[in-house]
């Protein structure tokens, strides 16, 4: 697995059960499980030792309460994701493999509507791009919610930085079932594996 790592994008509760709760989103929690669980058989120990073989980065939708992509400002979205509220947190099944470092808010400002990853900073202010390359990755697997937004932003971003990209389509939750599938032919017909 060496140069290898996991991008959970946005599996927060919001997105699961909550305002914006999307199709699919149980089951792509349990197939990401499922998924790490295989990738980290037989390393045995901590989970903390499981990451350093396999890092696990996630993505959170981190809004201020007045963020402009909700309805009540003008935008398109019901209010989802505020930061220090349960609909903004990390599924809790996940949160053994959740380190501080590998974590990355995006839409924290309350102006800018932010659906990559590549948007996102860790606590000290490090882009995903900048600790993937720390990590010496080169094949990112991808992961998350929702297909046609965040999750597609999300992988065209590492694709044009250069790494190999596959999706787990699996593991993946989607506002439209139409959409999501449109948004899997043409990331497909980018060059995004397609697993």
């Amino acid at each position: 697995m060496k140069n290898n790592a996991l991008v959970v994008v946005d599996m927060l509760y919001d997105f699961i059960d909550g305002s914006l709760a999307c199709q699919n989103a149980d089951n792509a929690v349990r197939e990401t499980l499922k998924f790490i669980d295989a990738q980290t058989k037989g390393q045995g120990g901590e989970d903390h030792e499981i990451l350093d073989t396999f890092p696990i980065l996630f993505i959170r939708d981190h809004h201020p309460a007045d963020h402009s992509s909700f309805a009540e400002q003008g935008g398109i979205w019901p209010p989802h994701c505020v930061a220090g509220t349960h609909g903004g947190e990390i599924h809790k099944d996940l949160l053994p493999y959740v380190r501080e470092e590998l974590t990355f808010d995006k839409g924290c400002d309350r102006t800018v509507e932010q659906y990559s990853g590549f948007d996102g900073v860790n606590n000290a202010g490090q882009s995903l791009g900048e600790i993937l390359e720390l990590l010496d990755t080169s094949e990112v697997y991808v992961c998350g919610i929702a297909t046609e937004y965040c999750v597609r932003n999300t992988c065209e971003d590492l694709l044009k930085a250069g790494f190999k990209v596959r999706l787990l389509k699996d593991c993946i939750a989607y506002v439209d079932h139409d959409g999501h599938l449109k948004a899997l032919e043409e990331m497909a017909a980018e060059g995004i594996s397609i697993e």
